[in-house]
């Protein structure tokens, strides 16, 4: 249980606010459980005064005072953030890092030893509004109850998974990890879309967001393939065949999972496999 843990957060950008807010809302956790550290001043004002939380300036006064420590830092700040901390590590803490493309064993080789218990995280940026889709790495040996706390951390920020082979994470980063940007993206082409064809830019925006949220919704309740789901709106000769036509020629889904694979290929690059 997480009602007599404190959860350390390393790191206060979107991702580590997200996972506060999601904590102190689900109740599941007091703002005296949660201490955080960041390098910018601002943001640990902003921290303190938003949710009530401790605040400290380094990184290792974090450690000293958590038992579960998030590192909630950028893919390019991970090696400086372990270095500090790595001294004040201890075997009775556990660690989870959510920095895309950072692996388990570049923590055990650069942590004291015995090593603490790993897991590796991939959260994605609708977290931010309790709707994340989380994919969730324990490193072999982390125990039942560990794996448990992960989870109740993490299922305050939306649907978690977990993933048994660390090499698959970097696919997990590939398409929900960076699929809200692919989302954004295809939201963003079908408000232009309807500016287009003359529709006021508010109303195209919001029958943009309208329409993905309610096809994500659908999907969701009926349990039917993708597929069947879009023949249920082409109807034969109809206007969203035509529709469908173009973006097969444009070969919109090719140029998808060019993108997830390209996306999962940087991930690896990035913990230099």
């Amino acid at each position: 249980m997480l009602t007599n843990k404190t959860i350390g957060f390393i790191g206060a950008g979107n991702m580590g606010e997200a996972l506060v807010n999601g904590l102190l809302l689900s109740k599941k956790i007091s703002p005296g459980q949660v201490v955080v550290s960041d390098k910018v001043k601002e943001r640990l004002t902003y921290m303190a005064e938003r949710y009530g939380v401790k605040v400290f300036s380094k990184n290792f006064e974090v450690v000293k005072a958590s038992d579960i420590i998030v590192l909630a830092v950028k893919s390019n700040d991970i090696k400086d953030a372990v270095m500090e901390i790595a001294e004040d590590i201890t075997k009775d803490k556990l660690i989870i890092t959510i920095a895309a493309g950072v692996s388990m064993d570049f923590l055990r080789e650069n942590l004291p030893h015995p090593v603490p218990p790993i897991v590796r995280v991939m959260p994605n940026t609708p977290a931010l509004a309790l709707e994340g889709a989380i994919g969730i790495c324990p490193y072999h040996g982390v125990s039942e109850d560990d794996k448990n706390l992960v989870l109740q951390i993490f299922e305050t920020v939306g649907k978690v998974v977990l993933i048994e082979k660390e090499e698959l994470m970097d696919a997990v980063t590939g398409l929900s990890g960076s699929g809200p940007a692919y989302i954004f993206l295809i939201m963003e082409a079908l408000s232009d879309a309807g500016v287009k064809v003359g529709l006021p830019r508010k109303t195209a925006n919001l029958l943009a967001i309208q329409t993905v949220l309610g096809s994500a919704k659908l999907a969701l309740k009926s349990n039917k393939h993708f597929g069947e789901l879009k023949d249920m709106v082409t109807s034969p000769g109809g206007t969203t065949i035509a529709g469908l036509e173009k973006l097969e020629e444009g070969a919109v889904r090719a140029d998808i999972i060019k993108a997830v694979e390209a996306a999962t290929k940087r991930s690896k690059e990035l913990a230099g496999r």
